[in-house]
């Protein structure tokens, strides 16, 4: 009887460690299954951040491009208009040219010295204030010139801006990989 009791107490013994030891597991394998719902949320943020970030990144370059495609116009209206303008001065000299010529014929007819006095000096008023007008117009040019000059300026500039943010970019996308890196060394997936 001595010896059915100490059986049974040992047995009670064991079985009270098998619980203790059954708990402990129970216990390790919760918190193990905690810790990876805890991972997995933070690995679903993570995604959701960089969305968000690729999304920005995305806007900011469709921004850029309206930005240079409005630009292109201006300066494309601005070359036409020049063209315009160019077309002016032609017609200008033309008509100089046309001017000249008539105070040469002028000057062959004239048989008088003071007839020719007078003749000239009408000529050189015509041909002044033509002059007046193509030097309107060649100020005229040279402030279209100095538009596309900015323009051109303007285009670098943001060029220049577009290449920071796409640098920022990368640096972003790097930064916000290296959590997804420090997450597959310490588990790798098959």
């Amino acid at each position: 009887m001595a010896e059915e009791r100490l059986t049974r107490e040992e047995d009670a013994i064991l079985q009270q460690k098998y619980l203790r030891a059954l708990s402990s597991f129970e216990g390790i394998i919760l918190s193990q299954i905690d810790i990876k719902n805890k991972l997995g949320a933070r690995l679903n943020y993570s995604i959701q951040a960089g969305i968000i970030i690729l999304g920005a990144i995305a806007i900011s370059i469709l921004v850029l491009l309206l930005t240079l495609s409005a630009q292109i116009n201006r300066i494309s209206a601005i070359v036409s208009d020049m063209n315009v303008h160019l077309t002016s001065v032609s017609e200008q000299m033309h008509r100089v040219r046309g001017h000249i010529t008539n105070m040469e014929q002028r000057v062959a007819l004239l048989k008088n010295i003071q007839g020719m006095t007078g003749t000239v000096n009408r000529a050189m008023e015509i041909i002044d204030s033509d002059m007046r007008s193509i030097r309107e117009i060649v100020h005229g040019i040279n402030r279209h010139v100095a538009t596309v000059r900015n323009n051109v300026g303007n285009i670098s500039v943001n060029m220049d801006i577009m290449n920071h943010e796409i640098q920022a970019m990368s640096q972003e996308v790097h930064h916000v990989a290296k959590p997804a890196r420090s997450m597959n060394k310490m588990f790798p997936f098959p």
